[in-house]
């Protein structure tokens, strides 16, 4: 698996930051995001380095899948049945970590547009 030394989450799936893991998988992590912005907000990302959600389909498309099948285990874990699954690609989008990330973002109502 390949890892970026200096990246955020890399070092929390490699377990040298610690984290509020929720959910684990061979190539997924999910955990409390430390800035929540509803009721359950858990980020689910990969274990290995990908830069953002569009150079994980490229290269690991079976990764991209996983990710999505564990971001619906968390909700479920969760007990919501409405979520939302969000990826920020990119500084304008709001991608602040560059390593890919799911947002999942449940337990009140979401509204449209987001931004």
């Amino acid at each position: 698996m390949s890892a970026d030394a200096d990246c955020l989450f890399c070092k929390i799936a490699g377990g040298q930051i610690p984290a509020d893991v929720v959910r684990e998988s061979e190539h997924t992590l999910a955990f409390r995001d430390i800035s929540p912005q509803a009721p359950t907000h858990v980020l689910v990302i990969p274990r290995e380095h990908h830069r953002d959600v569009a150079s994980l389909a490229a290269a690991a498309p079976g990764t991209l899948a996983e990710l999505v099948r564990e971001a619906a285990a968390v909700a479920a874990g969760e007990g919501i049945e409405a979520y939302r699954l969000v990826f920020n690609t990119g500084s304008e989008a709001g991608q602040s970590v560059f390593h890919v990330h799911g947002h999942v973002l449940g337990g009140r109502a979401m509204t449209w547009p987001p931004g």
